[in-house]
């Protein structure tokens, strides 16, 4: 099938849809007008494409246990992983997360070839899913196709205004019990900044994971976040947060964290003494946020006051800015970009999600001009709600 007329691969459960359902798993063309489908896309992004993977044999793995480092492993990690009794089948691969209106995103920079024995099998067979992802291509989780997918079929890798784009090549359920929603080909990690070969996905085979599990955890101690791939947060267990998308994502770290029963975490020691900041601002007085939002936070206070317009941000109103949490207490959803210190909120009881918000739209003009982006743009409006999504002189 020629690149001109290829379809973007869909699939839902076990059926293979390109632009009409199949039956049976088999491929259907689309044909012209017909709902869902997309006329074609475009050719291999030359600068990440890698080889097509050619026939898929099944391995029998299974994902357990994911290992995940703020930063790329060290071969002793990896060689030690492999050498742990139990471990059937190890796979190192790049992870990291971006968001969308306040939505952590993770995703994955994979070996086409190998990484898709981790997915279900009606994902792993189809060979036009990692032919697509070896191209240069995105694939998704069907169910971040409304949160995700832009009218021209492309995906925005980040928050910040200089964010990555890559074209959907597919739809389909990835790692199950993993939070990724997106994988990309291994040659995209060093163009998205990626730390690279920082996780790990383990297969214990028909072995109970848990013994495997406390073994690795043993043998490295901190060092990295290693965790049974299961729908709840273990408390116990350290995590790791990696912000990707630009320059934003550089300036402010990534670090590992523990999870609270209350759905607040515990971001590492040495993050917080490096990256957080308390210091007085304009208006609100004293606040505490990551060192890098903290001058455009002044300079964009300091033009709000000048401007004669301090009366319309209520003091007394301020939601905060460092607060380490998952995104509305729930660990499912993520990491709040709270967590990272780069956002804050302002004039809280008028400005609640879902509504437009009552804040002055002069402010929040400021505040665009001074490199935040605003909440009441989104879907789903956030009118409290400005993150740091550029760095620059205001």
């Amino acid at each position: 099938m020629s690149v001109a007329v290829r379809a973007r691969v869909v699939l839902l459960t076990s059926v293979l849809v390109l632009g009409v359902a199949g039956c049976g798993g088999a491929a259907v063309k689309p044909k012209a007008g017909t709902s869902g489908s997309v006329t074609g896309s475009p050719s291999p992004v030359q600068s990440v494409a890698m080889a097509r993977p050619g026939v898929y044999k099944p391995s029998g793995a299974t994902p357990d246990i994911l290992v995940q480092s703020p930063t790329s492993l060290s071969a002793a990690v990896v060689q030690g992983a492999a050498r742990t009794k139990g471990v059937k089948v190890s796979e190192q691969f790049s992870m990291a997360t971006f968001y969308r209106e306040e939505e952590a995103i993770t995703y994955a920079a994979v070996n086409p070839a190998t990484f898709r024995q981790f997915t279900p099998g009606p994902t792993a067979t189809l060979n036009d899913v990692w032919d697509r992802l070896a191209d240069g291509e995105i694939a998704l989780r069907p169910d971040l196709r409304q949160q995700l997918a832009e009218a021209d079929d492309y995906v925005t890798l980040g928050n910040d205004d200089n964010a990555q784009r890559a074209h959907i090549g597919a739809y389909a359920p990835l790692v199950d019990r993993s939070r990724i929603g997106a994988l990309l080909n291994q040659r995209w990690a060093a163009r998205l900044h990626m730390p690279e070969g920082n996780a790990l996905l383990i297969s214990t085979g028909k072995l109970d994971p848990a013994p495997v599990l406390k073994s690795l955890r043993k043998s490295f101690g901190k060092q990295v976040s290693v965790t049974l791939l299961a729908p709840n947060v273990d408390p116990s267990a350290a995590l790791a947060a990696v912000l990707t998308g630009g320059s934003i994502a550089r300036a402010v770290g990534s670090f590992t964290y523990t999870a609270n029963k209350d759905g607040t975490v515990n971001p590492e020691a040495r993050w917080v003494r490096e990256y957080i900041r308390s210091e007085v601002v304009p208006i609100l007085g004293n606040v505490t946020c990551n060192k890098a939002m903290l001058p455009q936070l002044r300079a964009a206070l300091g033009r709000i006051q000048r401007s004669g317009l301090a009366s319309k941000i209520h003091r007394g109103e301020y939601g905060g800015c460092y607060v380490p949490r998952f995104i509305a207490r729930d660990p499912s959803r993520g990491l709040s970009f709270h967590t990272f210190g780069t956002a804050i909120d302002l004039n809280v009881p008028g400005n609640q999600r879902g509504t437009v918000g009552l804040i002055d739209r002069r402010v929040v003009r400021i505040m665009q001009e001074c490199g935040f982006n605003w909440g009441g743009t989104w879907n789903y409006t956030d009118p409290m709600h400005f993150e740091l999504a550029r760095l620059t002189a205001c």
